[in-house]
């Protein structure tokens, strides 16, 4: 369903924008209805990288899988380019925490496996999974199997596999969160060097302040109890991001700030 004002369908201006207008969601128990969160409003700009950042149990990860179609929301509505979400869609590529490859694959079948499953040929798929697997840089294992990877490298896979089928949206729930401090770095200015490359809408979940600083050009973050937008925040950064991009007083500055929100709420 086309999203519309009145008699004018709305049109959206590039591939990959997200509107979310007047979301809740509720879950019924035993004893009541738990209400995760409410009137979530939100407008995400195609081709931009758009982090969610709030505590433990604030609904984030929940909003995120009412964006990728996985569940449906108690009221409101979720849109991408105009049309209403119903339902899972090849439009959004979804990488977890868990990096849910597939373990009797190897790393190229795994980048290819969408495209298997679309009958995408074999040589087309083979050019694919070959670009993918120079960005990430995983060239010598592309015949390796997920248990012979670090954990960084089966999330790069992930991550390759979620873009090998050119979703408009790439949706990521908390990706890094497994991963020691050093690969986490490594890991943060890979994904911004794809993003550059890919030119994807990123939806990217995250508790970690630092983090969604470094990835994002905005930020919403979202109290808890139950879970709704406080804020959100543009990021004074340039586009381009570095190591010392974190030591920059803009960088400082906003941390401090969403610091001292989060504390507060």
């Amino acid at each position: 369903m086309r999203r519309s004002f009145g008699s004018a369908a709305v049109q959206p201006a590039s591939a990959g924008s997200i509107d979310i207008v007047g979301v809740g969601k509720s879950f019924e128990t035993k004893r009541n209805v738990h209400e995760v969160f409410r009137d979530i409003d939100l407008q995400l700009k195609a081709n931009e990288f758009f982090s969610i950042l709030g505590p433990s149990g604030c609904g984030k990860s929940t909003l995120l899988r009412l964006i990728a179609g996985l569940d449906e929301p108690s009221s409101g509505a979720i849109y991408l380019d105009g049309e209403q979400i119903t339902g899972p869609g090849a439009d959004r590529g979804m990488v977890f925490q868990g990096y849910t490859l597939f373990p009797w694959l190897t790393v190229r079948q795994n980048i290819e496996y969408g495209l298997k499953l679309k009958g995408i040929p074999l040589l087309e798929r083979r050019a694919v999974s070959t670009r993918y697997l120079n960005t990430i840089r995983l060239e010598s294992f592309a015949n390796a199997f997920p248990k012979q990877l670090s954990g960084g490298m089966k999330q790069r896979v992930a991550i390759a596999r979620a873009l090998a089928n050119k979703p408009k949206v790439l949706l990521m729930d908390e990706p890094f969160g497994a991963l020691d401090a050093q690969t986490k770095l490594e890991m943060q200015e890979l994904l911004l060097e794809v993003w550059e490359q890919e030119k994807t809408t990123v939806v990217f979940i995250t508790h970690d302040i630092e983090e969604a600083v470094f990835l994002s050009q905005r930020i919403a973050v979202m109290g808890a109890a139950p879970g709704r937008i406080l804020e959100v925040y543009e990021v004074p950064l340039p586009p381009a991001r570095a190591p010392e991009t974190r030591e920059l007083p803009e960088f400082l500055r906003l941390k401090r700030e969403l610091y001292a929100q989060l504390k507060q709420r």
